[in-house]
C-alpha cells in the first residue's frame, strides 16, 4: 500500500474549486465531490466548508458511525506533518458554566409544566 499523499492547507484551499469539493477533517484531506447529491444534510453544507479545516464542524453534527465509515471513500490524502493540528478535547469546568439562572430542571420544563397546568385548569372548568 502506497503512502497517503500529502497535501498543505493551502493546497486543499487552490485545488477547491465550484467542480472539486476538498476539505480538512482531523488532518485528512477528503474529496467529497461524489458524495454532494447523497450529503443528507445537503450539498450547500459540504460546499460551505469547501477548502477548509471542517474538523469542528464535523465533530459539533455528531456524525454516526455510518457516516464516519462512508467518508473513507472520499479520503485522498493527509496535511502534511509540519501543517497537522491535534485533536484537542473540550473539557468543561464548574467555573465554565453561567450561572444566569438559566438552566436546571425547572428553567428546562417551565413552559410545558405551566402549558399543562393551564390545560388542566381548562380541563377542569369545562367538565
Amino acid at each position: 500500500m502506497s503512502d497517503p499523499k500529502q497535501y498543505t492547507r493551502a493546497e486543499v484551499e487552490a485545488q477547491n474549486k465550484p467542480e472539486v469539493t476538498l476539505f480538512v477533517i482531523h488532518n485528512k484531506v477528503y474529496n467529497v465531490t461524489p458524495f454532494l447529491d447523497e450529503h443528507p444534510g445537503g450539498h450547500e453544507v459540504l460546499v460551505g466548508v469547501g477548502g477548509t479545516d471542517a474538523s469542528e464542524d464535523f465533530d459539533d453534527i455528531g456524525h454516526s458511525v455510518d457516516a464516519r465509515d462512508i467518508m473513507k471513500k472520499y479520503l485522498v490524502g493527509e496535511i502534511v506533518e509540519s501543517e497537522r493540528v491535534e485533536k484537542t478535547k473540550r473539557s468543561v469546568k464548574w467555573d465554565d458554566v453561567k450561572h444566569d439562572g438559566g438552566s436546571g430542571l425547572f428553567s428546562t420544563w417551565r413552559v410545558p409544566l405551566l402549558a399543562a397546568l393551564v390545560a388542566s385548569l381548562v380541563y377542569l372548568y369545562l367538565t
